[in-house]
């Protein structure tokens, strides 16, 4: 079974305490190989990635939109540095979902969404993202629970739009094991370069730690679609995380083939031009 394949969500009931959090599942090698596999990838990556922005520059209408969803410490910035990192900036838009303002609470919770979806040609990239609002909000009791059945629904009505509309969405679960959040929560108490990066807040949300698989085990249930389907990516091992999510970006850029625009100018004329011009000094 393929990387990719052996980590998108099968159809139907999901219980995330089956599925282990430090494997690398349709991978055999080991950390280095997984390392070696990631580089390997980059070149192709860059072209597939700008040769889609040069398509959305020239009339193109297709996107890709990578969703990042874990829990805290699951990795949504490592992938970032190590994964998206790997293609021109310029052609990618990052939205990092914090607590919602007081201008968006006062709108639909997909308002804030629909303001950062990607343009024609971008690789849009959500560090947590619309999904937050059927997570957290179940867990703390921030909507009524048929406001909570309403959004699922509605979050498939918009991925669906996406799709009809062109965008390629590539929706990964970072899933990572409660153990291994405590060692990375205490790393980052060890390190003084990463105290910035602590919250304290993240240690009360463990206490909830059993509500927010179940919250994730219904998402994930209720808006698996085939236009939009889930990845649950193990997330313990850091190295097996970025590949899975290289090579899913990877295989969403082939299936798009993007093409160089052809020029809408005489190539031989504006050539002619350039070699005919009077020295300029």
């Amino acid at each position: 079974m393929s990387l990719s394949a052996a980590v998108r969500l099968r159809p139907g009931p999901v219980d995330l305490t089956s599925v282990e959090t430090d494997a690398a599942p349709g991978f055999e090698g080991r950390k280095a190989d997984g390392e070696a596999a990631l580089a390997a990838m980059g070149a192709e990556l860059a072209e597939l990635q700008e040769r889609l922005f040069a398509e959305g520059q020239s009339g193109g209408r297709r996107s890709v939109l990578l969703v990042l969803q874990g829990m805290d410490t699951s990795g949504k910035g490592g992938t970032l540095r190590h994964t998206v990192g790997l293609v021109d900036p310029q052609g990618v838009r990052i939205t990092s979902f914090k607590a919602p303002t007081e201008e968006e609470r006062a709108h639909d919770f997909l308002w804030r969404i629909e303001r950062a979806l990607p343009l024609p040609g971008i690789l849009g990239v959500f560090d947590r993202s619309h999904y937050e609002d059927v997570l957290i909000a179940r867990v703390r009791s921030l909507a009524p629970p048929e406001e909570i059945e309403r959004r699922y629904t509605a979050i498939n009505e918009l991925e669906q739009r996406l799709v009809d509309g062109g965008t390629t969405v590539v929706k990964c679960m970072l899933h990572i094991s409660a153990a291994e959040q405590k060692e990375r929560l205490l790393a980052r108490l060890d390190d003084p370069t990463k105290y910035w990066k602590f919250n304290p807040g993240d240690i009360d949300e463990r206490t909830q730690w059993p509500r927010y698989r179940e919250a994730y085990e219904v998402a994930l249930e209720r808006t698996h679609t085939e236009a939009a389907p889930w990845h649950v990516v193990p997330a313990d091992k850091k190295w097996f995380r970025n590949l899975a999510i290289g090579t899913l970006l990877l295989e969403a850029l082939r299936g798009l083939d993007p093409q160089w625009p052809a020029p809408d100018f005489d190539i031989d004329e504006q050539r002619g031009r350039l070699l005919d011009e009077a020295p300029i000094a």
